[in-house]
This record gives C-alpha cells, sequence and structure tokens, in this order.
C-alpha cells in the first residue's frame, strides 16, 4: 500500500513499508524499548524481531486525516511502561511527521512483552 501526497509539483508515492521501517528504527532507539515485537497466531507466542524485520511490529492504516500507527514492543524490565510509551509515541510521531511530512493522527503501543536482563 501506497501514501500518497500532492503538491505543486505533482505526486509523491510512499510505500507504507518505508513508513513502517521509520517507526521500526524509531522505537527501537528509545530508552526502555528491547526491540519490536510480533505474535506467531497459530502458538501465541511473542518473537524479539531482528533489526532486518522491524517493519513486522508496526501496523499502519492510512485515511484521509493522516496515518494510524499501532506499535508492538518488548520492555525492559524495571522501567516505567507509561514513560516508555509517552516518550516512544512522541518520538515515532515526531519522526513520521518529519521524514514524510504526513500527519500522525493516533499512535497505540501494545507491550508484547517484558524482557528481564
Amino acid at each position: 500500500m501506497h501514501t500518497n501526497i500532492r503538491n505543486e509539483y505533482g505526486t509523491i508515492s510512499i510505500d507504507n513499508e518505508v513508513i513502517a521501517r521509520i517507526a521500526g528504527l524509531t522505537a527501537t532507539e528509545c530508552y526502555g524499548i528491547v526491540g519490536m515485537a510480533a505474535r506467531n497466531v497459530r502458538d501465541g507466542l511473542i518473537h524479539l524481531l531482528k533489526i532486518d524485520s522491524l517493519t513486522k511490529g508496526v501496523r499502519l492504516e492510512t485515511k484521509e486525516d493522516g496515518l494510524y500507527v499501532d506499535l508492538h514492543v518488548v520492555v525492559v524490565y524495571g522501567t516505567s511502561i507509561d514513560a516508555i510509551a509517552g516518550a516512544l509515541i512522541n518520538n515515532v510521531k515526531y519522526k513520521i511527521e518529519e521524514s514524510v511530512d504526513i500527519p500522525v493522527r493516533e499512535i497505540n503501543v501494545y507491550i508484547e512483552g517484558v524482557r528481564v536482563d
């Protein structure tokens, strides 16, 4: 799926995979985030994703008024989930809007697991 931006020079088409990669990379840079997560539907297990497949932990929906983003993450044990989620939302929203100039209307954070070091 593509997101299209129209301006006076023409149309720019951005693949949602690009936006999902920006969101995934930004999320993994946030304090308290171990990585992106994917759930195996068949057995219900959570898998921590490698850097190559970060986009599987991001779900995007493009609507007329902007982007709606779902992030599935694993956090570090002992940190404030509320603080981590707030920082994650702010950072991902800023980076997407700065990079592709599309308004982000909503970001939902799903904590799929906790890593104990």
